[in-house]
């Protein structure tokens, strides 16, 4: 029963992190052409956009770990790990950037939470650079015309 929770659980978190990445970026690419600032600065918001959503998706990973960590049913997280917010949110970190630096690991159906959240991680770190990349480039045509006479 825990892992079929524990599946539940990772699906309901995708579909948040889809959610909260897609208004992220809906909103940041309809502020970026209402600002008056400089091309860089510009740059900057994308960027802090994408960031943001980045910490908000990694946040909910790291509650619900915490929550799920509570409970012996879904096992536990182990190695270097002392129960902190801190922890869970470093635990979270390393596995949406699929660092895996493994100082911090999982027992029992947290793993497969743990794993979704590196797949997630990954196909939203690829949706950032993507949308980066294509805001940037309006920006790079910007930036080379120069103003109609």
């Amino acid at each position: 029963m825990a892992v079929f929770l524990a599946i539940l659980v990772s699906l309901c978190l995708v579909v948040g992190c889809v959610m909260v990445h897609y208004e992220t970026l809906r909103l940041t690419s309809r502020i970026i052409p209402r600002l008056s600032v400089s091309t860089h600065s510009k740059v900057l918001v994308v960027i802090s956009g994408v960031f943001l959503a980045h910490i908000i998706e990694i946040g909910l990973f790291a509650l619900t770990f915490s929550a799920m960590h509570k409970s012996p049913a879904f096992g536990t997280i182990a190695g270097q790990f002392s129960g902190t917010g801190l922890d869970f949110f470093y635990f979270s970190i390393t596995n949406y950037t699929t660092l895996g630096v493994g100082d911090l690991f999982t027992h029992g159906p947290l793993r497969l939470v743990a794993g979704i959240e590196a797949l997630t991680g990954f196909v939203l770190i690829g949706w950032s650079a993507s949308f980066a990349y294509l805001a940037m480039e309006k920006f790079w045509d910007q930036h080379g015309r120069k103003p109609a006479p």
